[in-house]
């Protein structure tokens, strides 16, 4: 964790490898200032085309950036280095995590004809992620801070941990909670100080609206994954003046406010 000025703060939600809406949402961004931060939730890899080409544009925007950039750690980094620090294959197997998008990407290795998971050639390659996630990558996330704290806002990727209306600072929480965490007490009941996080899909926080692609707000709390990966926008929150952009899978980039 670190603490930054009371410059602008650029947050942008679950990018989960979609490399060509990061750019075009980077790319739409003002001119990023020394006393700006630009801070991003979390879950670079898995489901969308380029896993890869969004860690090395990651790994690049600090020497690019003028501002402070934060990169937290997602839950689906954490679940990568978990599989290479005790395989079981719980994580890679579940189609939904999109990991099968995230091999085909580091490895080049083409998906199969048949819109399977794998090709059965490749099998225990894929199920074996630390022959397969490069070294200095695993690495680099192995060393991504859980939570950030700035003027506006704290940042987590998904939660805190507590229930009901009690929660936890992010330096009292657990991991688990940090990276993981879903409660339905804590969307509903948190009262703490202004904080944003990515990891539960805005369409799915209450009440759930399946058509919902913009930021989710209650209170202190706003939700910026807005479902890229997974066919939505990616989008990025701009603080203190609350301003959305978005970047679209069809071009579209748009520009609105919460």
């Amino acid at each position: 964790m670190s603490t930054t000025g009371p410059g602008r703060t650029f947050v942008i939600g679950d990018i989960h490898g979609e490399r060509a809406l990061l750019d075009a949402l980077l790319a739409s961004l003002p001119f990023i200032a020394p006393d700006d931060s630009l801070v991003c939730l979390g879950d670079y890899v898995d489901r969308g085309p380029d896993s890869r080409g969004v860690v090395e544009t990651l790994r690049r925007l600090p020497e690019k950036t003028a501002g402070k950039v934060v990169l937290l750690r997602g839950n689906h980094e954490d679940a990568l280095l978990g599989e290479i620090d005790t395989p079981s294959g719980g994580f890679v197997m579940p189609p939904g995590n999109g990991v099968a998008a995230a091999f085909h990407s580091f490895t080049e290795l083409p998906p199969p004809v048949d819109g399977g998971l794998v090709a059965p050639e490749h099998f225990a390659h894929y199920f074996d992620v630390a022959s397969w996630l490069p070294a200095p990558i695993a690495s680099w996330m192995r060393g991504l801070p859980l939570w950030h704290r700035d003027a506006h806002a704290t940042y987590v990727h998904a939660g805190l941990e507590g229930e009901g209306a009690v929660w936890s600072l992010p330096e009292a929480s657990s991991t688990k909670s940090l990276l993981w965490q879903r409660e339905k007490d804590f969307f509903l009941e948190y009262a703490g100080p202004p904080l944003v996080f990515g990891h539960t899909p805005t369409n799915d926080l209450p009440p759930a609206d399946p058509a919902r692609t913009a930021p989710w707000t209650r209170g202190p709390l706003v939700g910026i994954d807005t479902g890229a990966g997974k066919g939505g926008p990616l989008t990025c929150l701009e603080l203190p003046s609350r301003t959305v952009r978005q970047a679209w899978p069809d071009g579209r980039l748009t520009t609105s406010a919460i």
